[in-house]
């Protein structure tokens, strides 16, 4: 079967699944606006995911925090100096790339001896320079030096401040966990790939806070976890991999990181995108909305220091670490992350579910019909009310049935 990302792209315009935003002036890059049946599968997706680890879980709660939040909160996580993308340029046609497009190992390439992919001139392309992937905008009625601030790059970092705050309202103890589903938003230098790869985006996260001693086994309980409700939910197996990173991969931060990926249409044979990450990111965040920026030295995280060695980027002061009453123990919690993408799933069940049939039409001849083989907790319809005539009363009887039904679950 010739499962293509073009046709899927053509039947989500078609059926009302996705449109390209702002289409009647001409679209905008990377941006994207969920139709009538687009909006229902997504909402099915997120409302699964929000049950499956909000109310099913024990210990987890919920949380909406801001788009535009502190600038100082992306100097301690680490966003404003690290969060970058390595950037080169052909001179002779103006294309864009990612400089690890052509080698991991990108700061050692001879550049002079590159060639375009676009317009094949070697010799053009410019030298990688890092590129912030976070949107700046302004507060106030005035831009000028201390107005900054940024639209979120990342759901994560609400929870992380929040931390305190949930654990003196809510009747929560260590483990627990805060979930939330939200848009971030990342100026990406090469969005590509329908919705796999775009400007705007919803995050699904849980950040799970624990002991130290615990994190290896909530680790390994949330990576199985996730990736069987991928399974249940009816992406097919063989589709679907399950991949530890290795040390080099690794942020300076991490413990440990696992990927659900699918193959999608748009990839080659044999390669796999991200669905999800979960992460065992450590006391990393909590200690640098404590103290400030943290670096790795020496197998340690160490507050960041300048020349005079006083702190490059300051945290709050604030004391996040946990009292457990029971054990009379003080620590900062450890922190496994599941991070999915509500984007990402759509297009990977949508990807799973596009088949192509042939079946006889009225003279007998092949017809090529598409259908979406979604498992019925996605569909964005349930039931169909279909009246094979016109008369004695049955549009009457289809319509009442139809808002009788209506009421309880998305049907036509």
């Amino acid at each position: 079967m010739n499962k293509t990302i073009e046709k899927i792209v053509s039947l989500c315009k078609r059926r009302g699944f996705i449109f390209q935003s702002s289409d009647i002036y001409g679209g905008f890059s990377a941006v994207y606006d969920y139709g009538p049946l687009g909006i229902e599968l997504k909402n099915n997706i997120s409302q699964l995911w929000w049950k499956e680890m909000t109310q099913t879980h024990e210990n987890i709660v919920g949380l909406d925090s801001g788009i535009l939040m502190h600038p100082k909160i992306w100097e301690a996580s680490g966003h404003v100096g690290a969060f970058n993308d390595p950037l080169v340029d052909c001179k002779q046609c103006k294309a864009r790339y990612r400089a690890d497009e052509f080698s991991e190992d990108f700061n050692s390439l001879d550049w002079t001896e590159i060639k375009c992919p676009n317009c094949g001139t070697t010799g053009k392309m410019t030298e990688p320079r890092q590129f912030n992937l976070m949107f700046k905008t302004h507060v106030g009625p005035v831009e000028e030096t201390g107005t900054e601030a940024f639209l979120r790059p990342e759901t994560a970092q609400g929870i992380f401040l929040n931390f305190k705050n949930v654990l003196d309202t809510s009747r929560v103890r260590v483990p627990f966990g805060i979930g939330q589903i939200g848009k971030s938003f990342r100026n990406e230098i090469t969005p590509r790939n329908f919705t796999f790869r775009s400007r705007e985006f919803e995050q699904m996260e849980i950040e799970f806070f624990c002991h130290p001693t615990d994190s290896r086994k909530w680790y390994q309980f949330w990576r199985d976890r996730r990736w069987q409700w991928y399974l249940n939910l009816g992406l097919t197996e063989g589709r679907l991999q399950l991949r530890e990173h290795h040390q080099a991969e690794l942020a300076h931060y991490s413990c440990g990181t696992a990927d659900i990926e699918y193959a999608f249409p748009f990839l080659a044979d044999g390669e796999y995108g991200e669905l999800e990450g979960i992460a065992h990111r450590g006391d990393f965040d909590l200690r640098s909305h404590m103290e400030g920026k943290l670096v790795r030295e020496d197998g340690e995280l160490v507050l960041e220091t300048d020349s005079n060695k006083k702190p490059k980027h300051r945290g709050s002061g604030r004391d996040l670490s946990y009292f457990d009453d029971v054990s009379r123990e003080r620590f900062v919690p450890h922190v496994i992350e599941p991070s999915a993408g509500a984007d990402r799933a759509v297009l990977a069940f949508l990807c799973d579910a596009y088949h192509e049939d042939n079946v006889p039409d009225e003279k007998g001849k092949p017809r090529e019909r598409i259908v979406l083989k979604l498992h019925p907790r996605l569909a964005p319809l349930k039931a169909a009310i279909l009246p094979l005539v016109k008369k004695d009363g049955m549009p009457e009887v289809a319509a009442d049935l139809y808002k009788r039904i209506k009421k309880r679950m998305p049907c036509m």
